[in-house]
């Protein structure tokens, strides 16, 4: 508790998709600067890109003990669980050089251009366009749903360089845009929490230089599905949906004991009892699941199946877990943030609200479950 920083004075945000002004950005900012030079961020990162070039259990942990003690968020997520990973894995040595350590630092914020307003889930049918011009490529199109786009630097883009390919995915290509070119306009989306974390965006000719392009035009499909298995990974791991799962449990677990029915705990009603045994041993598997996914040989046959089908639990079972804590609340659990009566500051009714958005990004539940049913158990459409 020494080490946590003073309370602002104002609300934080419970995660990076609630990120609404310059007064939260700027104490997030400083907060994970901190977080990376003790050394607690990016510890399985390279070394020479600022990392700490250790095993990732080490950051496991980290991340553990840090959502344990509610200590504010890293905020840069998309920068840190997806493009940071992604460049990483299969980007060039100027790439990582460039964009890495900006990253860690929080200097270097990211946000994802993927979903377009006439397409929802249909990733693949991406209409934003990108034209080779020279040593640049001219960007037309709108994205929506873009998270933090109001404070990114970056975007990991997806847009069509060729729109007369027989497969519509073969048109696709990948860029790391920058966000300050001229041409580029973002609005913000307000929610129906009050915030105003999404942003619609905006290509009007916007200019980036061609080295943006990350792979070759016609590869933005394969290098988006593996941009997906990290946020769905991010969803469902040990620093994200999982650990945030048994972190809602233990908060449960003391509200049980606090609140009373008739004179008497509501730990003491069998009914609510079995609900909470239930989750508990529902987290129990998706735990177990996760460290299977960490064995390549047990996981082989179908990589990336695990956290597929994790992201899927772990985002509804935490929306679920927030409907019962609203439940226990009885009367109260109609109060929201900003009301005295409300119990822990409206806490649950806020973190219920935003737990929808985990269920939608990185691809629906619905999606989710069409995908394991037909590509991993093997069911017919």
């Amino acid at each position: 508790s020494d080490n946590q920083p003073a309370d602002p004075g104002f609300l934080l945000p419970q995660t990076f998709m609630e990120v609404g002004d310059e007064r939260q950005l700027e104490f997030l900012r400083e907060w994970q600067h901190k977080v990376w030079s003790a050394g607690y961020l990016g510890m399985a990162w390279p070394k020479e890109y600022g990392g700490g070039g250790m095993d990732r259990v080490f950051q496991a942990v980290a991340d553990q003990e840090m959502r344990r003690h509610a200590v504010p968020i890293c905020f840069n997520v998309i920068g840190l669980g997806w493009a940071g990973p992604l460049l990483i894995d299969i980007g060039t040595e100027q790439e990582r050089a460039r964009y890495l350590k900006g990253i860690l630092s929080g200097e270097d914020i990211w946000c994802q251009g993927f979903s377009e307003p006439e397409h929802g889930s249909d990733l693949g049918n991406a209409q934003t366009r990108a034209v080779r011009d020279g040593d640049e490529y001219v960007l037309n199109g709108q994205k929506t749903w873009t998270t933090l786009g109001s404070f990114a630097r970056y975007m990991i883009l997806l847009a069509r360089t060729n729109p007369d390919t027989a497969r519509k995915y073969d048109g696709l290509s990948y860029f790391l845009s920058p966000m300050d070119v001229p041409g580029i306009e973002t609005r913000p989306i307000r929610k129906i929490t009050g915030e105003y974390g999404f942003t619609e965006t905006f290509f009007t000719d916007a200019r980036i230089p061609a080295d943006c392009l990350m792979g070759e035009e016609g590869q933005g499909w394969q290098i988006a599905m593996q941009t997906l298995q990290y946020e769905r990974g991010a969803e469902a791991g040990a620093a994200g949906g999982l650990m945030m799962v048994r972190v809602t449990i233990d908060d449960m677990i003391e509200q049980l004991r606090d609140v009373r029915r008739d004179g008497q705990p509501v730990l003491q009603d069998p009914v609510m009892r079995d609900d909470l045994v239930r989750m508990i041993m529902e987290e129990k598997a998706l735990a177990l699941g996760q460290r299977r996914a960490e064995i390549t040989p047990l996981t082989s046959d179908y990589p990336g199946s695990l956290q597929l089908s994790a992201k899927l639990r772990a985002t509804e079972m935490t929306r679920r877990m927030r409907q019962f804590a609203i439940t226990l609340q009885g009367a109260a659990g109609g109060l929201y943030v900003g009301d005295a009566r409300a119990r822990q500051g409206g806490f649950w009714q806020r973190a219920y609200f935003n737990s929808f958005s985990a269920t939608i990004g990185g691809g629906t539940s619905q999606v989710q479950a069409n995908i394991v049913a037909e590509h991993i158990l093997g069911l017919p459409k």
